[in-house]
């Protein structure tokens, strides 16, 4: 038995396809945090339990939404997600018969109208099946990641992400998302040197832009790449 769960947040522009992809599992459980549009209405047509909490941050919201799922096996999805026939049928496969109590899965990335097949846009391989008896979210506020002590198992097919953000919006999302990071590194006494700052940018740019051939995907590829590093 298998439950799909996601948090969200006025995702009712995104959220229909993630959805109708995840009909497969036994269960949907949506964690919404006070939505003012239609998320809690199209999650429930389409046969989601939705529940509300208030906001936790990224990695405790989403081991909260994993917490409220009636069965072990979980699979985390973000509402800008959808998973592909292929990736379905691998998961379907995969709890037939289990080698591992969690599981990996390619994630592809859609950016300034392209699907990235290259750099940090694919694989970006992402641990969102696994037996919450083995596996839990990291309580980071943001960057988090699945917890586990075990070799994961491997999945065909694909975790297809489409945001649908302009450039100004994925800037505006990725400099929250570094705020939060750097929130949270200063309450952990974590600093930067010199060094860091200077040649971690060149070093993460040319790791995944020339030896991950990022290159390949285009203007897009080297926008992507470049506002990681």
């Amino acid at each position: 038995m298998l439950s799909a769960v996601l948090i969200t947040r006025n995702a009712a522009a995104v959220i229909e396809p993630c959805l109708e992809s995840l009909a497969f599992a036994d269960e949907i459980v949506l964690v919404d945090s006070a939505s003012t549009d239609a998320t809690a209405e199209i999650a429930r047509r389409h046969g989601a339990r939705v529940v509300q909490k208030e906001w936790l941050g990224y990695g405790r919201q989403k081991q909260f939404a994993v917490e409220q799922a009636n069965n072990d096996w979980v699979l985390c999805v973000d509402a800008d997600e959808r998973v592909s026939p292929e990736l379905a049928a691998s998961i379907r496969a995969a709890l037939a018969a289990p080698v591992s109590p969690v599981y990996r899965m390619p994630r592809r990335n859609r950016f300034m109208g392209r699907w990235l097949s290259h750099g940090e846009g694919y694989p970006d391989w992402s641990p969102r099946l696994f037996n919450r008896l083995n596996a839990r979210w990291s309580d980071d506020l943001v960057h988090e990641k699945v917890l586990f002590a075990v070799t994961p198992g491997t999945l065909r097919g694909d975790l297809m992400h489409d945001s649908n953000d302009d450039l100004a919006s994925y800037l505006e999302r990725q400099n929250r998302y570094t705020t939060l990071a750097a929130h949270q590194a200063n309450e952990l006494g974590r600093s930067a040197s010199l060094w860091h700052l200077l040649f971690s940018p060149l070093v993460r740019f040319f790791k995944f832009y020339v030896l991950r051939l990022g290159f390949l995907d285009g203007v897009a590829g080297l926008v992507h790449i470049s506002i990681a590093a």
